[in-house]
């Protein structure tokens, strides 16, 4: 798809586009399990834009892929963008509050438009041949939420960006490893269909009736493996933001993480049953995130190239990157701690997107 939309560095932000965030943020509800922890350890200062994202993102999620055409759809969608970019949001909160935040950010519209591509896929029924195909794949459905939050964050050199990415492609593995059997039974496959025939499979006719053996669980755990790989790289990332940043970051890692290790103790089987980390265990884990606070984060001994599939993501931040002055801080209604907490229920549930409902 290509990036044919304004960047937001080169045109005045609105000066004024009320919008309703509860609007906003009841399009949020009921997501991501996994990150309600993780949620509590974001600053205050970054949840309404973070809701502003999302609430967009799962609207246009929704409109690829629950509509009659999804390439009718998409181009709404673009000429919606088009407007944002421009200043001229049409009448849904989503859109106006979402220009708010790409004009005060200069979030690119590329990063947009890579998450809209990566929706289409999945409306398609996109075949993936090889781990590349399906990294790319979570390059553009989480791989461009991290870069774009970590713009928010106020982390947008190359290195940060390369870490966001590869963080939400690490992510997008272990939810493909969780949810093999969810997808299955809508008829969608992330495993590389190379994998299959390597070992002389037909992944069509596993597709038709899966069940679970020794082989599919040898495919979970090269997801799994390859997953952690950039777990590891992601947490390189932390030394690139503020440091009242860091714990929810390390938070998402962490628990995301601990679901595949969970898996791995279940025996690898997600086509009969779907993983999920206890509660304890979330609460051990986020104790353990907060330590990043205060401790200096790790940093890499040597320099790492960003992993193929989300170098076109660096390149977009790259040619995009604005400097920009921060407006006066996003103003916070006040709210107790628990429907603060609330907002951010689903703060990185298009990460965890295999977690939903057949549609």
């Amino acid at each position: 798809m290509s990036n044919h939309l304004p960047n937001a560095s080169l045109i005045s932000p609105p000066v004024s586009l009320p919008y309703d965030l509860e609007a906003c943020t009841a399009l949020m509800r009921g997501g991501s399990k996994s990150f309600f922890a993780a949620s509590r350890l974001l600053p205050v200062r970054l949840r309404p834009p973070a809701i502003a994202l999302y609430a967009f993102c799962r609207l246009a999620d929704d409109a690829i892929d629950e509509g009659d055409d999804p390439v009718l759809a998409m181009a709404d969608l673009k000429s919606r963008l088009a407007a944002i970019y421009a200043g001229r949001p049409g009448a849904e909160d989503a859109d106006r509050a979402l220009t708010i935040v790409v004009h005060r950010y200069g979030i690119p519209s590329g990063l947009l438009e890579a998450l809209l591509d990566g929706f289409l896929w999945d409306s398609q029924g996109r075949r993936y041949e090889t781990l590349s195909d399906v990294e790319a794949y979570g390059a553009r459905v989480a791989g461009t939420v991290g870069a774009m939050m970590s713009i928010i964050m106020g982390a947008s050199t190359d290195t940060a960006i390369a870490r966001a990415s590869e963080l939400g492609v690490a992510m997008q593995l272990t939810n493909i490893a969780r949810d093999i059997g969810a997808d299955a039974k809508m008829g969608r496959l992330y495993i590389p269909r190379a994998w299959f025939r390597e070992i002389g499979m037909d992944a069509d006719a596993w597709l038709a009736d899966p069940v679970f053996d020794s082989r599919i669980a040898g495919f979970t755990q090269r997801l799994l493996l390859r997953a952690d790989a950039l777990y590891r790289r992601g947490e390189f990332g932390l030394a690139e933001l503020p440091w009242d940043c860091r714990p929810a970051i390390q938070a998402a890692r962490l628990v995301y993480a601990e679901i595949g290790k969970q898996l791995e103790r279940e025996g690898l089987d997600s086509v009969n049953h779907r993983t999920v980390v206890s509660t304890p265990r979330k609460l051990a884990l986020l104790a353990r995130a907060a330590a990043v606070a205060v401790k200096a984060p790790a940093v890499p001994a040597v320099t790492l190239n960003p992993v193929p599939a989300i170098h076109y993501l660096v390149d977009i931040v790259s040619r995009e990157r604005n400097p920009l002055v921060h407006e006066k801080p996003w103003m916070v209604p006040v709210r107790s701690f628990d429907e603060r907490v609330e907002w951010m229920v689903d703060l990185f549930g298009r990460l965890e997107q295999r977690e939903r409902t057949p549609r």
